[in-house]
């Protein structure tokens, strides 16, 4: 070969340029795609809180809701007012609770004149279905949630096993009505 052979031979050139164009047209058309973004700091985000939906809640859907600051905890418990938990009778509650310190969000079964723990029957039109819950972490109370929430949205009824005794809780409508308004505004805190 000798030292003035062009590098870039016409040849060479059109091949680039196809490469080149190609490459160009995938890498640009791919990011208009890219709604999933790599997850790379460890960081568990199951119950992070955008800052609009916080607002969100905190200005239009707070006023349904009784407030408790727990200042041990740094963080704020919200009871739907429609659950009325009587002063007497074991219930359970469920809790809508904000973490400001870590923008995060919780429910939170809420034992009421009973104690762990919670022996729950569900009863559907022809099967009842028992559940047991102890008390847990968040994830875990999550879980107890999400296999109580088809049987919530569907109105069923629930029992509280107490003893081998059975109480009724969330029999009035406005009481289900609450549970779903619950599950409802915990879902949007999440996005």
């Amino acid at each position: 070969m000798s030292s003035k052979d062009p590098i870039f031979t016409p040849e060479l050139k059109k091949v680039l340029k196809i490469f080149g164009l190609a490459s160009f047209v995938l890498v640009l058309g791919l990011s208009f795609f890219n709604t999933k973004r790599a997850q790379n700091s460890g960081e568990d985000r199951t119950f992070r809180v955008t800052s609009s939906s916080r607002l969100y809640f905190l200005n239009l859907k707070a006023i349904n809701y009784d407030r408790e600051y727990r200042q041990d905890a740094g963080m704020t418990l919200f009871r739907h007012e429609s659950m009325e938990a009587s002063k007497e009778s074991p219930s359970v509650d469920l809790v809508l609770i904000l973490n400001p310190r870590k923008d995060e969000a919780y429910l939170y079964l809420e034992p009421r004149n009973t104690d762990w723990p919670l022996k729950i029957r569900v009863s559907s039109d022809s099967s009842a279905q028992d559940f047991v819950f102890q008390n847990g972490n968040k994830f875990d109370h999550l879980s107890y949630v999400k296999q109580l929430e088809t049987f919530i949205r569907d109105f069923d009824s629930f029992e509280l096993i107490l003893d081998g005794k059975t109480v009724p809780i969330w029999t009035d409508e406005n009481e289900k009505e609450g549970l779903n308004s619950v599950l409802d505004d915990f879902y949007r805190l999440l996005e």
